[in-house]
This record gives structure tokens, C-alpha cells and sequence, in this order.
């Protein structure tokens, strides 16, 4: 194996002064004792984790009580099958700036257990009042209440309660419409993996209940309605909150008002799409359908073009924004081409592995990340909202950069050319465009 060559060997660092402070800034004063504890990652991460795993723990013993050993457990089964497929889509529009996994892990953990948890308390007490409080409603005026009123409010304030934490203490992650989606899909997806247990449990009951094994069976429709039809329900409902939060993220500073209404009207949207399909299930079959005709499935199709077209935007974004540390001296003029297209990222992967082995090809993909995000950093202050520490940060990356330089830089720039070679000189040169001179009179 090749040793890769020091950073040193390529000569000094290029200068960019307007990426460097100006000054050293002050210290920051020393927090007191209780507030450098609750400041330390591990001691946040363990809270969340505790948190998480005992919302899960619960969420584990109400699902059992309702459904009991074996319902669970084929309710699980079944209810499991879309989550790789849905997954692995919302992770395929992440394909250019991939998110931290432990933001994917939180995702999917509060949809599955933590939002679960809410809505299972807040609609058995709201099923509590409604039979209370309004006495004389029919069961069907009941059920119209409880589903398409009261659970599309709780459910969907539960699963965008998490956007909201991520978006407040972790901004550095939103940074476009793509990111919010992904991680509202994704929360979406926990919550209907749980959801569908317990659905899927509760009609295995009533099968063995009833002695219904036939092929209109319960745990059959119920498989067919939410399995197979509508998997992605939740996480089209709470992508309109995480696209309202994307939204916000994107704007600048002094646009407070929009920033706040952004997602409320995002929720709002989501909220209202969850209501629809919720009243037409109670209503009757034929409303059922034409909303998932007329509604679910455009507002489904459109999504999955709205994100393909902004998972575009940020490839345009890093050729646009990375030809300036080019001209700087970071980077190779091929560089921001290469780096713009997910195709070429990938051979330049494959190359550095067959060279080098797959240390080489994750330098190569640290590289790539690293690359993706200075270009949408530094996109964001170009349009008027540069992060705080947008210097400290522009720095970080390009240090980091410049360590996976040496196995990195070659192997892009030999997949650029190996992907769009660039045309040769034509030999002999071709004839001249002009007529030839008149020759001189005899």
C-alpha cells in the first residue's frame, strides 16, 4: 500500500484572508459547575438516551396490553416491512449532504417511541372526554372527533415537537428544504412503524376473537390498507411540518415574522392533510378513496419531485460556491465539477478504494462531506445569513480538508477526467474556414 504523502509536501497551506478573523477574539467566560456538567456531550446524549429508551420501554408494555404476546409480535413483523424501503428513499435524497446518524437515530427513536407515547395518552383521555362530554354523539360522530379532530392535532404537535428541538439547538443541520424533509420522513416513519403494531395486534385479536381466518379477514384489510397502500401516510403528514421548518431555516436574520410562520403554517398543512384522511376512513369507502386519489397520492408525487429538485439545488449550489477556493488555492480547478456530481463522487470512491484500500475511500468520502458543506456555508452567507461562528467553522473544514488532500484531490480529479475527458486537439487541423487568397495575375 501507498503511503499517502504529509500535507506538508504539497507546500504551505494557501492563504484566504477573507475566510480568517480579523482578530482573536476574547475568551468566553467559565460557565459555573452545574452548567459545564449539563454542557458535556456525553451527559446530553445519555439524557436523551435515557429519556428515549423509557418512552420506548412504555410505549412497549401499552402496546402489549392492547395486543397481547402474539399480536405484537406479528404486528412488529409485518408493520416492519416498509421501514428499510422508506428509509433508504429519505436517506437517497441525503445522498449530498448526509446528516449526522445520530440525528437519524433521534428521528426515528421520538417518532417511534416518544410521539407514540403522547398521542396513545392524549387520545385515550381525548376518547374519555368526548364520551363524557358530548353524551348524546353517535359512535360515528364520536369516532369523526377523535380522528380527524383531536389525533391529527396531538399527533402531528408530537412528531414535529423533535423538528422544533433540532431546529432550535442544532441549526447547523438545517440547511434547506431537503434536510427537513428527510428528518420528518424519517420521524414520520418511526411513528408508523408503532402506529402499525398496534393496529395490526389489535384486528390479529379480533380475528382470533371473532374466528375470522377467512381472506377478508382483519388483520388482512388492515395489512392491505396500511402496509400496502398508504406506508407513506405519517411521513407525508409530518414532511409539510419539516419542509415549513426547512423554509425557515433559509431565511435571513431580520426575517423573524417568517422564520416563526414558516413552520406553523407547515404544521398547520400538516395537520389538515391528516385530518382529511382521517374523516374520510370514518366517513365511507368512496371518500376514502377519492382522497387518497385526488389528494394523497398528487401531494405525494409532487413532494417526491419537490425534494429530487432540491436535492439538485444543492449540487448546483456546491459548483457554484466552490470555485472561489479554487482560485484561492484549496482546491483544483476540476474540483468544484467533480464535487457537484454524485456520479463522479462515487468513482472517485471506488478508485481511492481499489488504490488504497477502504481507509483511502472513506478519506475520499470525508473529503466529499466535507466539501459539501463548506459550499452550502458558505452559500448561506452569501445570501445573508452567515452562521455565528461562520470563520471558525469555515476553517474546520478546510483543515479537514486538507488532511484527506493527499489521496482525495487525485482521485477526483482522475474521475472527473475519467467521466467527461476533455476533447483533443483534432490532427491534422481542419481547413480553414476562409477561401484562400485569389493567386496573383499571370
Amino acid at each position: 500500500m501507498t503511503r499517502p504523502r504529509e500535507p506538508e509536501e504539497f507546500g504551505p497551506r494557501p492563504e484566504y484572508e477573507d475566510a480568517r478573523p480579523k482578530a482573536a477574539a476574547p475568551p468566553a467566560p467559565t460557565p459555573p459547575a452545574g452548567r459545564r456538567f449539563w454542557r458535556r456531550r456525553g451527559v446530553r446524549i445519555g439524557a436523551v438516551a435515557t429519556l428515549l429508551t423509557l418512552a420506548g420501554l412504555a410505549i412497549l408494555w401499552l402496546v402489549w396490553t392492547e395486543t397481547g404476546t402474539h399480536g405484537m409480535l406479528l404486528g412488529g413483523g409485518l408493520a416492519l416491512l416498509p421501514v428499510p424501503l422508506l428509509i433508504a428513499g429519505f436517506l437517497w435524497l441525503d445522498r449530498v449532504a448526509p446528516g449526522p446518524w445520530r440525528y437519524r437515530i433521534f428521528a426515528f427513536a421520538w417518532g417511534a417511541f416518544a410521539a407514540t407515547l403522547v398521542a396513545m395518552l392524549a387520545n385515550t383521555f381525548a376518547a374519555r372526554w368526548i364520551a363524557t362530554g358530548l353524551p348524546t354523539a353517535s359512535s360515528r360522530e364520536a369516532d369523526l372527533w377523535g380522528m380527524a379532530v383531536v389525533a391529527p392535532v396531538v399527533e402531528e404537535s408530537a412528531k414535529a415537537a423533535a423538528i422544533l428541538l433540532l431546529f432550535l439547538f442544532r441549526r447547523h443541520y438545517f440547511a434547506g428544504l431537503v434536510d427537513g424533509l428527510v428528518l420528518a420522513g424519517i420521524i414520520g416513519t418511526g411513528f408508523a412503524f408503532t402506529e402499525n403494531i398496534l393496529y395490526l395486534g389489535r384486528a390479529y385479536e379480533e380475528n382470533q376473537t371473532f374466528g375470522d381466518s377467512g381472506p377478508l379477514a382483519t388483520v388482512t384489510v388492515t395489512f392491505v390498507a396500511r402496509i400496502v397502500f398508504s406506508p407513506f401516510a405519517h411521513p407525508l403528514f409530518t414532511a409539510m411540518a419539516g419542509i415549513g421548518f426547512g423554509l425557515a431555516a433559509t431565511t435571513v436574520a431580520r426575517q423573524r415574522l417568517r422564520r416563526v410562520l414558516l413552520p406553523v403554517a407547515g404544521l398547520l398543512l400538516a395537520i389538515a392533510m391528516h385530518a382529511l384522511w382521517n374523516g374520510s376512513a370514518v366517513m365511507n369507502g368512496y371518500a376514502f378513496l377519492g382522497a387518497y386519489a385526488f389528494v394523497m397520492a398528487p401531494v405525494f408525487g409532487l413532494l417526491v419531485w419537490l425534494a429530487v429538485w432540491s436535492r439538485g439545488g444543492k449540487l448546483r449550489t456546491i459548483r457554484a460556491q466552490l470555485p472561489v477556493y479554487a482560485q484561492a488555492g484549496w482546491l483544483v480547478p476540476a474540483e468544484p465539477v467533480a464535487l457537484s456530481s454524485l456520479r463522479i463522487r462515487k468513482i472517485a470512491r471506488s478508485l481511492a478504494r481499489h488504490a488504497h484500500g477502504d481507509e483511502a475511500r472513506r478519506a475520499v468520502a470525508d473529503y466529499e462531506r466535507a466539501a459539501t458543506t463548506l459550499a452550502l456555508l458558505r452559500a448561506q452567507a452569501t445570501q445573508g445569513r452567515p452562521a455565528k461562528d461562520y470563520a471558525a467553522r469555515e476553517q474546520a473544514l478546510l483543515a479537514r480538508m486538507w488532511q484527506n488532500k493527499p489521496i482525495a484531490q487525485p482521485a477526483l480529479t482522475r474521475a472527473a477526467f475519467t467521466t467527461n475527458p476533455p476533447r483533443p486537439t483534432p490532427w491534422p487541423p481542419p481547413p480553414a474556414t476562409t477561401s484562400p487568397p485569389h493567386p496573383p495575375p499571370a
